[in-house]
């Protein structure tokens, strides 16, 4: 069982995010990465086509015999992650719990903001994880559904990615907030582009780091860390969209020179 590869399902390629801090936490771990680039963006979506599409994604990956699942989609997450917990028998992780607790732990003055998809910001997940641990924290969402679509087509830096990230994230500058939560696993990715609209005076917290530890713990707690340094571990993608622009965007950001990719179809549902 310890051998066993570690399931991640997203949206499309953010959860890629999830994917590079597991692979710098926990070296042994063999990880297989599901990313629905055809479907994505989540954030406009019905619950009732999250839930189906995070269902579809799960029963592929376990095919795989896998040991855990993470759910890297904040969106997916929010709608989908208790009702999956139940029904398997395997851990499932989300990524908002672990955000918000590395957010609260930073916060100074717990003003925190918090950006994600439609779904992610009107579910209130992320305000309901913080008012849990501290019911005192002001929290103030923002929806930002131009971001998505721009990590999903490449464009992560240059003039273009400043423009539509300072257009998103204006409405937050007259809050005074001191810690902004990355609530979409997509938004890391444009972190450094995110830290300097704001000077470099915001913390920004993103829930990979956070996601990765909690699944460390878990997995050593059920004694199914994989512990042989001997064996390289195998890292295998699957996506519904295009092989050739999720293989650019996973190499850069995972910084592997091989990778394997193959597409695959889900259902009929497709874009938007």
């Amino acid at each position: 069982m310890a051998s066993n590869p570690i399931g991640i399902i997203d949206s499309g390629v953010g959860g890629l995010t999830v994917v590079k801090e597991m692979m710098r936490q926990l070296p042994n771990e063999s990880i297989i990465y599901m990313g629905d680039t055809a479907r994505c963006p989540y954030g406009p979506r019905t619950s009732e086509e999250i839930k189906q599409f995070t269902w579809e994604m799960a029963h592929y990956l376990e095919k795989f015999n896998i040991k855990m699942l993470i759910i890297a989609c904040n969106t997916a997450t929010a709608v989908a992650l208790e009702e999956i917990r139940e029904s398997l028998s395997i851990p499932v992780l989300g990524v908002i719990n672990p955000g918000a607790r590395a957010a609260i732990t930073v916060s100074d003055k717990y003003k925190i903001g918090v950006i994600g998809t439609e779904m992610t910001i009107r579910s209130k997940a992320y305000e309901n994880a913080l008012k849990m641990i501290n019911d005192e924290v002001n929290v103030y969402g923002l929806a930002c559904p131009k971001l998505v679509p721009l990590v999903e087509s490449g464009v992560i830096h240059g003039d273009l990615a400043e423009k539509i990230v300072a257009k998103s994230l204006y409405p937050l500058q007259t809050k005074n907030i001191d810690t902004l939560i990355l609530g979409c696993t997509h938004y890391p990715i444009l972190q450094p582009v995110i830290e300097s609209y704001f000077n470099h005076k915001v913390k920004v917290i993103s829930s990979g780091e956070e996601t990765a530890r909690e699944a460390s713990a878990i997995l050593d707690h059920s004694h199914m860390l994989n512990k042989n340094k001997h064996e390289a571990p195998e890292y295998k993608f699957f996506t519904t969209g295009s092989k050739t622009i999720f293989q650019s965007i996973a190499k850069q950001w995972l910084q592997l020179e091989e990778l394997e990719v193959e597409t695959v179809k889900l259902s009929k549902i497709e874009y938007i």
